[in-house]
């Protein structure tokens, strides 16, 4: 989410009335209805529209109210077929001519996406209940959050030679959890957690639904983890940053030829953008993506990425067998997994730990059981895992489940 090479002289009489100032009218700009970058907007070009000449020209012509900040998105960063799209800081002027040309599909505020994660103090270790009850289709007899007595079944390929994407906050690499399975990918968007070092999860958030994929506290014990950093140390970040992470991890997982899955932790209003990106990821590399569903106890339908239809979107249970009465629900949610009173690891430490609620903590949940289902059964469609997901759940056992939202709540089958 690269510049090509372009040839002015051929481009000059092309480009004239496209660029010249704005006498068409204005199309509107798609408004976040939350909190945004401070005049930061993604713009969409049209099919056969040629980038590096768009850039050219409004560095030229704009270069004083316009700044591109994400320039490196791939001509699929935002597309269903060959459009291209950029970000940047754009001044009236830059910005108002951007809405005249015919060149642009569409443009839409930068907003602000958040982790879905009710974060306190409480710092235990241990197995977390919620290992036990994916594993079982009875409700679990203890009620304690807190109990150290689980028993977590799982298949011993447990997403062996299966790489899980955590776009978030970052991650601990160093944590005893990991066990030498988790590398760092990338940053986007400026975040730095350390004066010396930027590749850091200073939040931690990152760090806790990460190693609800793997080892002790995990699905997939034998999965591989990479961070990519699109969400500061305050737990934030900007749209466009997402879409230059997805942009990356797309590329990775091309390059790699290694089963790929990306876990989103995160959300906020409706972005075009970010559901674009997402489709166009999941359609280009046939990855798996799973996004929390929100924390706002409301339908998802009017959510990002919780609205992509090229996700699993996951809502929240808890110990009681009963929606966790933050999670969003409505048609886009596809299943359920533990994400009250979730214990993993956090920073700070290498053996610290935090139990911390949301539907962030159901979302790797369900990665690290896709994961197990590629490194059992071979890798498949993310339709037809995502299938697989569906029968292999558990029917009805939940409470408090409205009416038009599926009753599935997640099982490994095992």
């Amino acid at each position: 989410m690269q510049l090509f090479a372009t040839v002015a002289a051929a481009l000059a009489l092309l480009t004239a009335p496209v660029f010249a100032a704005p006498t068409a009218p204005l199309r509107s700009v798609e408004r976040y209805a939350a909190e945004t970058k401070p005049q930061s907007y993604t713009v969409k070009l049209k099919e056969g529209v040629a980038k590096a000449a768009h850039l050219e020209w409004l560095a030229a012509h704009h270069g004083n109210s316009s700044t591109v900040t994400h320039p490196e998105w791939e001509s699929n960063a935002l597309r269903e077929d060959t459009d291209v799209g950029v970000a940047g800081i754009f001044g009236t002027d830059a910005l108002n001519a951007l809405r005249a040309s015919p060149d642009v599909e569409y443009i839409a505020d930068d907003g602000i996406m958040h982790i879905n994660a009710d974060i306190d103090a409480t710092h235990r270790t241990n197995a977390p209940w919620g290992l036990q009850r994916i594993s079982q289709t009875a409700k679990l007899s203890s009620q304690d959050t807190s109990a150290l007595t689980y028993t977590y079944t799982y298949d011993s390929s447990a997403g062996f030679r299966v790489d899980i994407h955590i776009v978030d906050t970052g991650l601990y690499t160093a944590h005893s959890e990991f066990g030498g399975r988790a590398r760092w990918g990338t940053t986007f968007g400026g975040y730095a957690s350390d004066p010396v070092e930027d590749d850091a999860d200073g939040n931690g958030h990152g760090t806790h639904v990460s190693c609800v994929c793997v080892l002790l506290y995990g699905v997939a014990k034998k999965a591989s983890l990479i961070a990519a950093k699109v969400l500061s140390d305050q737990s934030s970040g900007a749209v466009s940053d997402i879409v230059s992470g997805l942009n990356w991890v797309s590329q990775q997982a091309a390059s790699s030829g290694r089963p790929s899955i990306a876990s989103m932790s995160l959300g906020g209003s409706a972005s075009t953008a970010l559901d674009s990106a997402v489709a166009s990821s999941h359609s280009d590399t046939q990855m798996n993506f799973q996004v929390a569903a929100g924390n706002d106890n409301a339908d998802a339908g009017s959510t990002s990425p919780a609205r992509a239809p090229s996700t699993v979107t996951v809502g929240a249970s808890t110990i009681a067998d009963a929606r966790a009465s933050f999670s969003n629900y409505g048609s886009v949610v596809d299943i359920f997994a533990p994400g009250q009173n979730v214990i993993s690891a956090w920073i700070g430490s290498t053996t610290a730990t935090n139990n911390i609620s949301g539907t962030s903590m159901t979302t790797p949940h369900i990665a690290g059981l896709i994961a197990t289902i590629i490194s059992r059964d071979g890798n498949g469609t993310p339709a037809a895992i995502s299938s697989k997901l569906q029968q292999l759940s558990t029917k009805g056992a939940l409470s408090g489940i409205p009416s038009g939202t599926a009753n599935d709540l997640a099982h490994n089958e095992v």
